[in-house]
């Protein structure tokens, strides 16, 4: 069977990024298709692989500003020739799924949301561009152009993957697809449960709005001003906060934490370090809503607890009292009330990490294959 591999952008090394690592490891002869390519931010993992860029890897800022070329994605991704293949598999949030295929291949999405800024968050994605209302005009309108597009190009899969129920429940509604449900792969192996947990609160990742690591950073602000503490066993405990990661939310949220000696800002850290920080935290915090959310599955395959709001693909990778807890509102006073009724001692860290153990990698490519190989014989029955 000959296949191709279709990505959005190796431009980051995000969650989508590590399930077309695996799916890479599954089909290594499989070339990678990808609108563009930037080795210094992607795994190391790709440079070893064949990768089939499009045009705007060409263009003048093609890759440092491959925001621009947004209008012609679309194109770019339909310029792939991929006509000699029997299986394409496109691991997409955006433009990958729209790449045409032959009558004879069959092409299975692995579906990370339908693209959030054309519809779930187009309003918030709008409104939080730094730019004036008429140019805030002209993008609305090309977003509609590329919505239109996106709806067209959602018809071209034959079989979607959605990696939670909570995507799936957004294919539904907006591409009018019945999906699959497969969990994306986590490294569980990299996570061990440490000797001893240490006297802070982490949080951490790409550092976005949308990630509303400002709402964290306001709760511990408030705590900190009313001298709040926690009683752990017989110690009193000063509420301190890890954050790790870097992104374009930064500068603001340093902004927001000036002044608070007990927030601490720890930037881009390697795999060993973020591994020793999860095992050693009371809890990871997780106070946005993701389609998945792959920082606090490795928060509980180190044995952590997780202090999640109650929505999105948090609700089907932490468990109530046994993982974790939740908040049911997005707001600081909401997770401060959850952070003072916190007892990291009501958790087992044994039953965390056993729990995480229910998204391994092994498990992802066990589903994955199954998956391929029933959909494929259904194929060829249906095209002999």
């Amino acid at each position: 069977m000959r296949v191709a591999l279709i990505h959005d952008h190796l431009a980051q090394d995000g969650g989508a990024e590590r399930v077309l690592k695996v799916l890479a490891d599954m089909f290594p002869q499989a070339p990678i298709h990808t609108l563009l390519y930037e080795k210094k931010n992607a795994d190391r993992y790709y440079r070893q692989r064949r990768i089939e860029t499009s045009i705007i890897q060409k263009l003048p800022g093609g890759i440092s500003h491959y925001q621009w070329y947004m209008p012609f994605m679309p194109m770019a991704v339909e310029f792939f020739d991929l006509s000699k293949y029997n299986l394409v598999i496109s691991d997409s949030s955006s433009f990958a799924k729209g790449v045409i295929t032959s009558s004879h291949t069959l092409h299975i999405c692995y579906c990370h949301t339908p693209t959030r800024y054309l519809w779930s968050d187009t309003h918030q994605y709008i409104n939080e561009l730094k730019y004036n209302k008429y140019f805030k005009k002209i993008i609305s309108l090309v977003l509609n152009y590329i919505r239109i597009w996106d709806k067209l190009a959602a018809d071209r899969v034959d079989q979607y993957i959605a990696n939670s129920h909570f995507v799936a429940r957004r294919i539904k509604k907006y591409y009018k697809r019945e999906a699959a449900v497969i969990y994306p792969p986590v490294e569980i192996e990299q996570f061990k449960i440490a000797s001893e947990v240490g006297d802070y609160f982490l949080i951490g990742g790409r550092l976005a709005p949308y990630k509303r690591v400002d709402l964290v950073i306001e709760a511990f602000n408030k705590l900190g001003i009313r001298n709040y503490e926690l009683r752990i066993k017989n110690k009193i405990i000063t509420l301190k906060l890890k954050i790790f990661g870097d992104g374009l939310d930064m500068a603001r949220l340093k902004k927001l934490a000036a002044g608070n000696p007990n927030i601490e800002f720890l930037g881009r850290v390697d795999d060993e370090t973020k591994a020793e920080l999860y095992g050693r935290c009371l809890a990871f915090i997780y106070p946005q809503e993701e389609d998945f959310g792959i920082t606090a599955v490795e928060a509980m395959a180190s044995g952590r607890p997780v202090i999640a709001y109650a929505r999105g693909g948090a609700l089907e990778t932490v468990q109530d009292g046994v993982s974790g807890i939740f908040f049911n509102e997005q707001t600081a006073d909401s997770l401060m009330q959850a952070v003072l009724s916190f007892d990291p001692l009501k958790f087992n860290s044994e039953a965390i990490k056993q729990h995480a153990e229910r998204f391994s990698v092994a498990r992802f490519k066990k589903e994955i294959q199954e998956f391929i190989e029933r959909e494929y014989e259904k194929f060829k029955s249906h095209n002999s």
